[in-house]
């Protein structure tokens, strides 16, 4: 008679098991806990003492797991109880800069400019809405079927937006700009040739010489992170208030006032925007104002108090070109309600901006300022500007990745003297034409 091989276990199915095993243990830890101890305890004296309980309820469901298995069941228990559940394994590789999570069954990674999807799920969407109501909490945002949209800031200094449910037709989707515990700095980025030691130099004048600065770019183009860094140039004894949707400036001077905007609360009430704090920070005695993003009606207001006193200010806005720039801010003028002709608010830019850097986020991954524009003011209806520096893109070399080189297009800006007034001198040759750098 011919035994009937049995069918190896499969993989799915273990998975699935282990994961029927881990809500188990983590439920009989929820009845098992004393709250009121859990509050007198505090750090890792908690979750040595979960620890304990966790492996005691592994006893008792006489499981046939391995030493790492076990160890590995604890520790996603722990994260379940404490921390943000499946999140936690990537939040804790600092490889990764972008976490995307599109339902409960898809989650995709960032890493080295190249997105990846991972192994990492959620039990359900319920579990999902769990662990980002648990994120958002903490700063006081909500999010549900009434406000199913929602920006909020994380421990790290991360950027957090969740859509959910009816807006997201296939579960609630997550997305996480990683700035992390510590943030490059500029050497870091002069290492990955985001840009050269030429730019560094005319940024660090500009900046200590008090010109008004708009870092341009698309979605992921570092623009963010290049502010944090010229900002790092800012003498520590200027008073600094900043103006954030969610803060993830993470400014090193000692003199900053941080001012966040509020969504609506249940009722539609309440609701504090950027303009309302541009405008309440004007009444702040500030020496410098940082927009961490120019997207609305808020962007005149931040045009005259550039134009009123308060040089030296900064902020971001999305365009693929410092032209497209300049044509965003015209479109946000016309958001806050004014009507004001054509020439007067091209007239309020050029008055206001002093230099438009552009940044860029080129095929492969590198992250470059491609453009360093001067504006140099107004012809009839038109704003004038001239490129200092640029970054030519020649191709793509085998592993898919952009190549090119930066030139000093041989122009010196105008402003020159306002630099030498500040005590920043910067040699002639900075500006001769030639190629500075190639990849």
């Amino acid at each position: 008679m011919v035994k009937t091989a049995t069918s190896p276990r499969q993989p799915e199915s273990k998975e699935t098991d282990f994961e029927d095993l881990k809500q188990r243990i983590h439920s009989k830890l929820v009845d098992k806990l004393d709250l009121t101890r859990v509050g007198e305890l505090e750090g890792d004296m908690l979750r040595r003492e979960i620890r304990l309980v966790v492996e005691h309820l592994c006893d008792t469901e006489d499981t046939l797991l391995n030493r790492s298995e076990r160890e590995r069941l604890i520790g996603e228990v722990l994260d379940e109880t404490f921390g943000l559940g499946p999140l936690e394994m990537l939040l804790k590789d600092p490889s990764i800069s972008d976490i995307m999570i599109n339902g409960p069954k898809h989650v995709y990674i960032e890493r080295h400019g190249k997105i990846e999807k991972t192994s990492v799920v959620f039990r359900d969407n319920d579990h999902l809405m769990q662990i980002i109501d648990r994120i958002i909490s903490k700063v006081g945002r909500r999010v549900d079927e009434t406000c199913p949209m929602v920006d909020a800031r994380m421990f790290d200094g991360s950027r957090f937006n969740a859509i959910i449910p009816p807006l997201a037709l296939d579960g609630a989707c997550v997305s996480i700009r990683r700035f992390g515990t510590n943030p490059l700095k500029l050497e870091d980025l002069l290492n990955f040739r985001a840009f050269t030691p030429e730019m560094v130099m005319l940024l660090e004048g500009a900046i200590k010489a008090r010109l008004n600065i708009v870092i341009s770019g698309g979605t992921g183009s570092g623009k963010t992170t290049l502010l944090n860094t010229l900002s790092s140039f800012i003498p520590n004894t200027d008073r600094i208030v900043t103006v954030e949707d969610a803060a993830e400036l993470q400014l090193q001077q000692d003199h900053v006032v941080r001012l966040e905007t509020r969504p609506a609360n249940i009722e539609g009430k309440g609701a504090i925007t950027a303009t309302d704090l541009v405008r309440n920070a004007l009444r702040m005695r500030p020496e410098r104002i940082i927009i961490g993003e120019c997207r609305g009606p808020e962007t005149l207001d931040m045009l005259q108090a550039m134009n009123t006193g308060h040089e030296g200010s900064l902020t971001t806005i999305h365009a693929n070109t410092p032209r497209d720039a300049i044509a965003r801010m015209e479109t946000m003028i016309m958001m806050s309600g004014f009507e004001l002709p054509l020439k007067a608010m091209r007239a309020q830019v050029a008055s206001a901006i002093d230099l438009i850097v552009q940044t860029n986020r080129l095929q492969g991954g590198p992250r470059k300022i491609t453009r360093i524009s001067e504006i140099v003011g107004m012809e009839q209806d038109t704003v004038v500007m001239q490129e200092i520096y640029k970054y030519d893109q020649e191709g793509v070399d085998e592993t898919g990745r952009t190549y090119g080189k930066f030139i000093a297009t041989g122009i010196r800006p105008t402003f020159m003297p306002r630099l030498e007034q500040a005590g920043v001198r910067l040699p002639s040759s900075a500006f001769r034409e030639r190629v500075m750098l190639e990849d």
